[in-house]
């Protein structure tokens, strides 16, 4: 398993069209995906359960990654927090 804080950088938050893309991204990786935002772990290749978070900017959001390609995954997912998007 791994394990990474990243801080959310989007002035506007981590709203419906970015969860889109990182759930789409989570579920091209066979491993486990969780995100953790202010003490609430949810599935992070659930849209729904990603939307219940409710990640604004400047805040610390944690993935905890585990299974194949686990590595891979915390790269490429970290990076879509990490980004802005419009």
């Amino acid at each position: 398993m791994v394990r990474q804080t990243f801080t959310m950088i989007n002035p506007t938050g981590f709203h419906v069209r970015p969860i889109k893309t990182f759930v789409q991204t989570a579920l091209s990786f066979p491993c486990k995906v969780n995100v953790i935002n202010k003490g609430k772990q949810v599935n992070g290749k659930s849209s729904l359960s990603m939307l219940t978070l409710g990640i604004a900017a400047n805040e610390e959001v944690t993935l905890e990654i585990d299974g194949e390609q686990e590595e891979e995954a915390l790269e490429a997912l970290g990076k879509l927090l990490t980004e802005i998007h419009e």
